[in-house]
């Protein structure tokens, strides 16, 4: 893992085996991890989120000049706390 220390390497083997174990409709599941020699990258493959991340969904309303529902806003709260805390309690 490139110019990671050895501590380094443990933690993010460690976040991909608790990523890896996680199984909730609010956390994107991890498929697959793999280090890349010649890039000497550690890859991550993703569950496909089709619609794209909360990231995209505001960019995509403020460049429409749209506003998000306050049922919206709180849908998204709560299927992110949610999310945080399956992680969380793993």
């Amino acid at each position: 893992m490139g110019t990671l220390g050895e501590k380094e390497k443990q933690n993010a083997l460690n976040e991909i085996r608790i990523l890896a174990s996680i199984e909730h409709p609010n956390v994107i599941s991890l498929k697959e991890s793999f280090y890349d020699n010649p890039s000497a990258s550690l890859c991550l493959v993703m569950e496909l989120c089709d619609g794209g991340d909360l990231d995209k969904q505001v960019q995509e309303g403020v460049r429409g000049q749209r506003k998000f529902s306050e049922s919206k806003i709180w849908q998204y709260f709560l299927q992110s706390i949610l999310g945080l805390k399956s992680l969380h309690d793993r």
